[in-house]
């Protein structure tokens, strides 16, 4: 696959090997119309817009088993010891910080926007049919990284529901139906898989029940999922106490993503080009 030429970068510590690549005008003007076009979708069926911290706490985001469920995937955040900084100083040969001169790690970047919703959320009762979207860097430990394609850090696009159990599943229906839709009108050709996130324990009947009926699917481009649809039941909604307006049982939630970096990709791809991709995108808007 070609890399259009205004993304790449000379090699340094900031680059396509760090899994930190860089855009230019015209990648991040069709980063931006993505973005516009699914925020959108949220607004239009109701969702609140909402702004949400790029940090989380590490005993928040520990309480919702993403340590245990995706240790390969976690980064976390320590700052500086300055009382031990001078006995463990910066190593310019590994280009790092040695432990030793890390206070303990309190803060994770999370992997997924909704994280933050739902921790947002907590304690509070909220109407059966609620909706919120939300835009935020998302950062994920990988083997390896690829160009736009596999990155350390990316910027996810959410449409996140909370309420009643009917409200979460309509809500994946309505949005994978408007994925299809919008994919074709671009001529993007994606297939649908299920796939298989270990928000259970493995040995657990909440686990057998995901193997029986999947909690997510994706929307792959090739190897790439560039979408997916979660349905996580009440997981987030016990977790995090957050209940029903109405019944005060615990909400069902559900999330449609958009990795943004991963439709840029995408389309690049299938179009041949910045320019060609933008065309494709305005076009498609037009028609939906």
């Amino acid at each position: 696959m070609s890399i259009p030429a205004e993304t790449r970068t000379p090699p340094g510590p900031i680059d396509d090997r760090a899994g930190l690549p860089a855009l230019g005008p015209q990648g991040t003007a069709l980063l931006r119309l993505l973005d516009e076009t699914f925020e959108s979708w949220g607004v239009s069926a109701g969702a609140r817009v909402m702004t949400l911290p790029p940090l989380l706490p590490t005993a928040d985001l520990a309480r919702l088993d993403y340590y245990d469920n995706f240790p390969h995937q976690a980064v976390v955040v320590a700052p500086l010891d300055l009382e031990r900084r001078e006995s463990a100083p910066f190593c310019c040969e590994t280009g790092c910080f040695p432990c030793d001169a890390l206070q303990p790690a309190a803060l994770g970047l999370p992997s997924a926007s909704c994280y933050g919703v739902y921790l947002h959320h907590q304690g509070q009762a909220v109407p059966s049919d609620t909706l919120v979207t939300v835009v935020g860097w998302c950062f994920r430990k990988e083997d390896r990284y690829e160009h736009l394609r596999r990155q350390l850090g990316f910027r996810m696009r959410e449409i996140v529901a909370l309420g009643s159990k009917e409200h979460a599943q309509r809500h994946l229906e309505t949005f994978g139906e408007r994925i299809t839709a919008f994919a074709e009108a671009l001529d993007l050709p994606l297939r649908k898989e299920a796939a298989c996130d270990p928000f259970y324990d493995k040995g657990g009947s909440k686990a057998l029940m995901q193997r029986l009926a999947p909690v997510k699917h994706e929307f792959l481009f090739g190897d790439l999922a560039i979408s997916s649809v979660n349905t996580h039941r009440n997981f987030f909604g016990d977790r995090c106490s957050i209940t029903l307006a109405d019944t005060g049982g615990p909400v069902f939630t559900s999330c449609v993503a958009f990795g943004l970096e991963r439709w840029l990709s995408a389309l690049t791809q299938r179009h041949g080009g910045w320019e060609a991709a933008t065309e494709a995108v305005a076009r498609a808007r037009s028609v939906l």
